[in-house]
C-alpha cells in the first residue's frame, strides 16, 4: 500500500495561492471583455451612423450606447464567442481542481483522526488474558 504523507498547512498555503491566481484569471477575462468591447465601439463602421439599424453584437454591457457596429466589431465578437466556452471550462476546472484538493485533504486528515481515535480506544480497551495453565480447572487447555 503506497504512503502518504500530505502536509495540510503546505496545502492551504497553495489552495490560497492557486484561488489568489484564479482571482486574478478572472480580472483579465473581465477585463478581455471590456476592452474588446472597447475596440469593437472605437474601431467604427463602414456605414455612416444614421444609417445603422442592426441589432448589437458582441460583448454588451448593461446600458450600453446603441452605436454602429462595423467589421471589426463583429470579427471581435465572433472571437469572443468561439473562447467563451473555453474560458468557462478553464474557471470551473480551477475552481473544481482546487476544491477536490481541499476534499481530499480533509479526508486525509480526518481519516489520520480517525485512526488516531480508534488506536487510542483500543489502547483503552481491556486487555483478555488467558488464565494461566491450570487455573481454569481445563488442565491448561485453555477455555472449552
Amino acid at each position: 500500500m503506497p504512503a502518504w504523507d500530505i502536509d495540510p498547512i503546505n496545502v492551504q498555503t497553495t489552495l490560497n495561492s492557486t484561488g489568489e491566481a484564479a482571482g486574478g484569471l478572472e480580472k483579465a477575462a473581465n477585463s478581455l471583455v471590456t476592452n474588446m468591447a472597447s475596440a469593437a465601439e472605437s474601431a467604427g463602421t463602414a456605414v455612416p451612423g444614421g444609417q445603422f439599424n442592426g441589432p448589437m453584437i458582441g460583448p454588451v454591457a448593461t446600458g450600453t450606447p446603441r452605436v454602429p457596429v462595423g467589421p471589426v466589431a463583429a470579427a471581435l465578437s465572433s472571437y469572443l464567442q468561439e473562447r467563451q466556452q473555453k474560458l468557462a471550462y478553464m474557471a470551473q476546472r480551477t475552481i473544481d481542481s482546487v476544491q477536490g484538493a481541499a476534499d481530499a485533504t480533509n479526508a486525509y486528515v480526518t481519516g489520520d483522526l480517525d485512526m488516531a481515535a480508534t488506536h487510542q480506544a483500543n489502547a483503552l480497551k481491556a486487555t483478555v488474558v488467558p488464565p494461566p495453565p491450570g487455573v481454569d480447572g481445563n488442565g491448561g487447555q485453555g477455555p472449552k
